[in-house]
């Protein structure tokens, strides 16, 4: 029971002082991608209802039907690097926002990976995300018109960034979370030899 204390306490240092060490620094280098994020989606949010052309009475998000081309609007992709950007595809009614999470090794994809297929699962709770994403891209969020007559335009634009903002936090914080466990793990195995 000792070294399961000692463990827990090692852990939750070593998550303390990554999260101290990564905060100004993370905040300093994401502030002008978010900016720019924050901008540009701002910038799309200008939807309006607008019914089916094709289909009498059906109101559909164009972005996902794509049943007329001049209902779309140029996608746009702000990128921070390689791996980490956005794709913000606008309509008349809707936009989708696809994003691109920066994954540096295989720990990373695998913990990416089944924590947006966790949140995918419960898409029902968070009201804009889609449950598949894109093709090339991690998550995918969803945002029609009748999501902004219901909430305010500058609130899902600040879940969005706020979004971008903690995922790498969390991706972080198991990462470093599962090396301390293989690490006590390890310790336990090899004390037998």
């Amino acid at each position: 029971s000792i070294l399961s204390f000692n463990s827990i306490c090692l852990v939750g240092i070593d998550m303390r002082i990554s999260r101290l060490h990564r905060g100004g620094e993370m905040s300093a280098t994401l502030k002008p991608y978010l900016n720019a994020v924050r901008s540009s989606l701002t910038a799309a949010l200008c939807v309006e209802n607008f019914e089916s052309q094709v289909v009498e009475r059906h109101n559909k998000p164009e972005v996902e039907v794509r049943s007329s081309g001049e209902l779309l609007l140029t996608p746009v992709i702000v990128s921070r690097n390689e791996k980490e950007k956005v794709l913000i595809e606008g309509s008349v009614n809707s936009i989708r926002v696809s994003i691109a999470i920066k994954q540096a090794d295989e720990i990373e994809k695998i913990l990416c990976k089944k924590f947006m297929r966790f949140m995918m699962m419960r898409a029902e709770h968070f009201f804009i995300l889609r449950r598949k994403p894109i093709q090339d891209y991690d998550i995918s969020f969803l945002i029609t018109n009748f999501h902004t007559e219901q909430m305010y335009k500058h609130k899902l634009v600040d879940f969005v960034i706020q979004f971008m903002e903690e995922i790498d936090k969390e991706i972080s914080e198991m990462k470093i979370s599962l090396n301390a466990r293989a690490r006590i793990v390890a310790e336990e195995f090899l004390k037998n030899f």
